[in-house]
């Protein structure tokens, strides 16, 4: 199984917005691609910042839905639309293997 974590930081002011975003892209992830994505927010640390993350059966499954995402419009008119949200350089994304 691969576990796939994706983290931000929110620009200032823009938590409402992130928000948004998040229960926006994982709605259309789940009816698109059908399967979950959750959403996490730190409990402690800075808390500027959210968190994405996802199960998948193997690395390849995990390629074909990102190769899918990356060829997506409509994810992508998503995404742009909430670019202000994030903090510039500050997503960073992990691929795990559980045992």
């Amino acid at each position: 199984m691969i576990a796939f974590f994706r983290t931000a930081g929110i620009a200032p002011g823009k938590n409402a917005s992130m928000f948004a975003f998040s229960k926006e892209i994982v709605a259309y992830i789940k009816e698109a691609y059908g399967f979950d994505v959750e959403v996490l927010l730190p409990v402690g640390g800075n808390p500027q910042r959210i968190g994405w993350t996802s199960r998948h059966k193997d690395l390849a499954a995990f390629d074909e839905i990102g190769m899918r995402l990356i060829a997506d419009q409509k994810y992508w008119e998503i995404v742009n639309k909430y670019t202000d949200c994030f903090a510039p350089g500050s997503v960073n994304d992990e691929i795990w293997r559980t045992l």
